[in-house]
């Protein structure tokens, strides 16, 4: 029997040219990613081709134009101060997690193509009186008084998602594909852990999150990674994020009572390239230990 999977049609009586299992990358600055391109070791320098990836262009809430993108090969440059206008990406000098996250999923996982879809925002919080200018993904949020006022974080998600999933040939070799949506990968909290009120609200917060995101991508158990925020330490009090141990309490508690659900905790042991970003050895790792947990996760 035939399924739709965002406008994709998938089954046997399709005859897809590939089919690709589709992983979505969100959250905050430690997802956009700070590593330094011109870092990056010698043999990672090209990102694996054949891995296409859909990167939707960041907006602030209540601008038009967030999550548009176009499908490309994955390469270095999907870090902080990437943009697309829906016709072209403008790489940047920066990368995240997309590198070695694409590159040990297809180590782990040899028969299985590999597509990712990214849309993040640095400074973002899932609360909305959290999100100050930098926006909030509550799906309610209304956003400021501004012409596109309503438009917010969890909208540029579902732009991104719906700009990448009408796209039918992702590899341009002229045949359509088949796109199967296989994880959602997010690194996210650190603007919530700002007041006391907000952190004590990350738990419920999240969890309406993801429950919302695994329903736009039609899987109610869609496997789900979250990577643990942590502190640099770099701050006067010697603690940047004030109430960081709730939210990373709210993150533990959640993936303890979602069978579908695993945590990174390994960046508490990463450097840091300022007080707020892990240092390109981290971005390195963490898509690693993303590969990893998102492999045990799913079925063989």
């Amino acid at each position: 029997m035939l399924r739709a999977v965002m406008g994709i049609v998938i089954g046997a009586a399709c005859l897809p040219a590939e089919t690709y299992y589709v992983y979505y990358l969100g959250g905050q600055s430690n997802m956009d990613g700070y590593g330094q391109v011109s870092e990056l070791p010698a043999g990672m320098e090209a990102a694996p081709a054949s891995v296409p990836i859909f990167h939707g262009d960041p907006r602030p809430d209540a601008e038009s134009g967030g999550g548009e993108g176009i499908w490309a090969k994955l390469r270095p440059g999907h870090g902080a101060g990437f943009r697309s206008d829906g016709k072209s990406n403008a790489y940047s000098e920066r990368f995240g997690v997309e590198l070695t996250f694409a590159r040990r999923i297809r180590e782990l996982r040899p028969g299985e193509n590999v597509a990712l879809i990214k849309y993040s925002r640095g400074g973002t919080s899932i609360d909305e009186t959290a999100a100050r200018w930098f926006g909030s993904w509550e799906a309610d949020f209304i956003g400021g008084p501004r012409e596109h006022s309503g438009l917010n974080q969890y909208d540029y998600f579902l732009a991104a998602l719906r700009n990448a999933f009408a796209r039918r040939d992702i590899d341009g070799d002229g045949e359509d594909d088949a796109l199967i949506p296989a994880g959602i990968l997010w690194m996210q909290g650190e603007s919530d852990a700002g007041s006391a009120a907000v952190a004590k609200r990350y738990g419920r917060n999240l969890k309406r999150l993801m429950d919302l995101m695994r329903a736009a991508l039609r899987t109610d158990d869609l496997p789900l990674v979250i990577g643990r925020i942590s502190d640099s330490g770099n701050d006067r009090d010697g603690k940047v994020w004030n109430y960081g141990g709730i939210v990373r309490r709210a993150q533990q508690d959640f993936v303890d009572s979602d069978a579908a659900a695993a945590i990174v905790t390994e960046t508490d042991k990463y450097g840091y390239s300022d007080p707020y970003h892990y240092d390109t050895a981290g971005y390195i790792e963490l898509g690693k230990r993303f590969a990893e947990a998102m492999h045990a996760l799913r079925p063989r």
